[in-house]
């Protein structure tokens, strides 16, 4: 008796290596909470958000909870896409052509699927800078983040 091992290709999406998300913020969430877009923005003017923002770097979603609005802690979780995600035009379009912030964005939810609980803050000196630097956009009318 002959044994056969067939190969079966893995489902679409579904890879030991699946890309690594990250959301910084000081929202309070629980693993398996929704992030959407029907909650108050972060940045700005802290409207509904149109978007919801994500990195697959650790430090653009360091600077997401350094900047981001509110008295709550700093947090950064790990979010996974339900939904096509685009490229963020803040940043790629108008800073860093090539989206080397590896920054998108997405009318859809994420769902978080854990917490980065030991990371580097930038120096009080950058986060000043870059505070004092969105101020100046907002004085000038001009809205960092949509």
């Amino acid at each position: 008796m002959e044994n056969k091992i067939e190969a079966k290709p893995n489902p679409p999406g579904h890879t030991p290596f699946a890309q690594t998300y990250f959301h910084g913020t000081r929202a309070d969430l629980k693993i398996g909470d929704m992030i959407d877009i029907n909650f108050n923005s972060n940045y700005g003017q802290q409207r509904k958000a149109k978007y919801i923002y994500l990195s697959a770097t650790l430090d653009a979603a360091v600077w997401g909870a350094e900047l981001a609005a509110g008295d709550g802690r700093e947090r950064i979780y790990l979010v996974e896409a339900t939904g096509p995600i685009e490229d963020d035009p803040n940043l790629t379009d108008k800073k860093f052509p090539g989206n080397p912030t590896k920054s998108f964005r997405s009318l859809h939810p994420f769902k978080v699927v854990g917490e980065v609980t030991i990371w580097q803050s930038h120096s009080q000196e950058q986060v000043k800078a870059m505070k004092d630097a969105l101020e100046k956009l907002k004085a000038q009318g001009i809205e960092a983040i949509e």
